[in-house]
């Protein structure tokens, strides 16, 4: 049995612990509250935004002057990951470098190469390590509410690797928000623009472009392909944060629950002491009779 002043020890550090992770819940409790707001305004603006790009795409003149529509044989395949930079989220980082492991061994084993655009230092430290996986670019430090000009240099690549035939598709692998006690790995393809898998509502169905679909696909792909960027990055952040709080908020009810475990042990070491010293004091006592 440990001694009373090693149990002590024990139990001031983990005190020390769950000061440490609880104020972590805190803050990324407020976080997420901000996160939240921010993740939902701009959600149907996302889901239009395919809508629109799929409308266009199906009623443009002559698709092929279009280079971000174009469709190839997938030889080459870009996934745009996203994931944190410090950790302390669960299951959080693991789930997504899980979902892009999936896809570079399917990509494998049909001898398609697969490279990455990492968002965030956990992504691109398991990104090295996986066998025929080539990383492009990594983004870290990124702000949780980016602006244009910090995401443009993301799509700029994104878009010039696809422009100049060097991958044929390009897929965005990210964990949506649900609510603070659900999200879910996410991959969604972004490029060749234009998603057949979105069902169009009656109204945008049936639509009339003016001027024309290829004026208005010259004028607004890029800013369409951007939205979508961004809200995948929206989401991302969501869920980390709303990830992190449950992790930490775990950690610090186990550190309660050991702090009571220890206080039970420490009472028991003090109450054996206090035992033998008694027996010792009543064994002197007798044998001086």
């Amino acid at each position: 049995m440990a001694s009373r002043q090693q149990i002590k020890r024990r139990t001031q550090s983990v005190r020390n612990t769950r000061q440490i992770t609880k104020a972590m819940q805190l803050v990324a409790a407020s976080k997420l509250r901000r996160a939240q707001d921010t993740v939902q305004k701009p959600r149907a603006y996302a889901e239009l935004a395919r809508t629109i790009l799929t409308r266009l795409r199906q009623i443009a003149a002559d698709e092929s002057e279009f280079r971000l529509f174009t469709e190839r044989p997938v030889k080459q395949r870009l996934v745009i990951v996203m994931t944190s930079d410090l950790g302390l989220a669960g299951a959080y980082d693991a789930n997504v470098i899980r979902a892009l492991i999936t896809q570079a061994q399917a990509d494998r084993s049909k001898s398609i190469k697969t490279s990455v655009v990492a968002i965030g230092r956990k992504a691109a430290q398991a990104a090295s390590h996986i066998t025929g996986l080539h990383v492009e670019a990594v983004y870290t430090a990124m702000p949780d509410k980016p602006t244009a000009d910090q995401l443009r240099p993301i799509l700029s690549t994104v878009v010039g690797l696809f422009a100049d035939s060097r991958v044929d598709q390009v897929d965005i692998i990210y964990t949506k928000f649900i609510s603070s006690i659900n999200t879910q790995v996410q991959q969604q393809k972004l490029l060749p623009a234009g998603f057949d898998e979105v069902d169009l509502a009656e109204d945008i169905a049936h639509a009339d472009v003016e001027p024309s679909a290829s004026t208005l696909l010259r004028a607004a792909s890029l800013q369409l392909l951007e939205s979508q960027v961004y809200q995948a990055f929206l989401e991302a952040v969501a869920s980390e944060q709303s990830m992190r709080m449950l992790a930490m908020k775990n950690a610090t009810d186990n550190a309660s629950d050991l702090i009571d475990d220890l206080t039970l042990e420490y009472n028991n070491a003090r109450q054996a002491a206090i035992t033998q010293e008694l027996a010792e004091i009543t064994g002197g006592a007798e044998a001086m009779k």
